[in-house]
């Protein structure tokens, strides 16, 4: 993953669809050595890992930094963006993105909350991370990689989800460059 990862979720990232209008942004916890850090993530309406950030802090200024990193990152600009009650996330995009509808409330981040679940098994499978740096090339990687993989089944009828599969695996060929090389015999 530390090789080729990185390459692979970057190539993946410039195929898929520009994000959609609504943002859901949150921060969980974990320790490190001991140390308590933050992940912060952004996910789309569709559940696409937008971008991911590990810092020591949970105040205004990391919001803000995540806020900007996130803009830069995805290059388009969200119509609403969900959060939850922390007051970092209003003081740093009253700053940051004045213009965009700013949505605050527990029930309604429901998709960021979910999309932990992954992180937390990863990191267990791992027994932790081992530093945060490590963490971060980890987290940038693996929230591209394995959502390519897979499809939402209970969306579609089992010939859609078949085609769907087969056109992914095609787009994981181009990005690897399998696909350009000779067959084995």
């Amino acid at each position: 993953m530390v090789t080729f990862g990185q390459t692979y979720a970057n190539g993946l990232r410039r195929r898929r669809p520009r994000p959609g209008g609504k943002w859901h942004l949150d921060e969980v916890f974990f320790r490190i050595n001991g140390e308590l850090k933050y992940l912060w993530r952004a996910v789309d309406a569709d559940g696409t890992a937008l971008d991911n950030l590990v810092q020591n802090r949970r105040d205004t200024a990391a919001a803000r930094r995540f806020l900007c990193r996130l803009l830069k990152r995805t290059g388009a600009v969200p119509r609403v963006v969900v959060t939850d009650k922390l007051r970092s996330y209003d003081a740093a995009h009253r700053e940051v993105m004045p213009s965009v509808e700013h949505r605050s409330h527990k029930g309604l981040n429901n998709r960021a909350e979910n999309s932990h679940q992954p992180t937390r098994q990863s990191e267990r499978a791992m027994k932790g991370f081992r530093s945060t740096g490590g963490a971060q090339r980890f987290l940038a990687a693996f929230s591209g990689i394995p959502p390519h993989f897979r499809a939402r089944r209970h969306l579609m009828t089992a010939h859609d989800c078949r085609a769907e599969m087969t056109v992914r695996f095609a787009v994981w060929d181009q990005v690897t460059g399998v696909a350009g090389r000779p067959a084995e015999a």
